[in-house]
């Protein structure tokens, strides 16, 4: 026979209040909405990605989806530091090493900013 706290008689019908300390408690977070469903609710953690951005789970559709994803771009001023040491005398493979990033990267900013690219006194 199984007991439960409703079921005994001559003691009070409440439970005790630590009977809900470890239960957890849903909480509707309005800024993670499902992106196929447009539900808030049942949505749940589920895991990270390769960058490091959490993932999460819709119950209703059972549909995977990132919140709010990272940017993959860098900050105006690094552009415009990399560019004005290319202007400084050193080449585009330099400045990527000492700034820690892609050579390609310092010719298409170069591109976009609409100064000429001369890659073949590059070393």
């Amino acid at each position: 026979m199984r007991l439960s706290w409703d079921s005994l008689e001559g003691v009070d019908n409440q439970r005790p209040s630590c009977y809900n300390q470890y239960m957890k408690k849903q909480t509707i977070d309005p800024n993670r909405l499902c992106p196929k469903c447009n539900s808030a609710e049942n949505q749940v953690n589920a895991g990270f990605n390769k960058s490091g951005t959490q993932r999460c789970l819709c119950r209703f559709c059972n549909y995977k989806y990132t919140q709010g994803g990272k940017t993959r771009e860098y900050p105006e001023e690094v552009k415009q530091q990399a560019i004005k040491t290319y202007y400084s005398g050193v080449s585009g493979r330099g400045v990527g090493r000492l700034m820690g990033f892609s050579k390609a990267n310092v010719y298409n900013w170069l591109k976009k900013t609409g100064c000429g690219v001369d890659k073949s006194n590059d070393g």
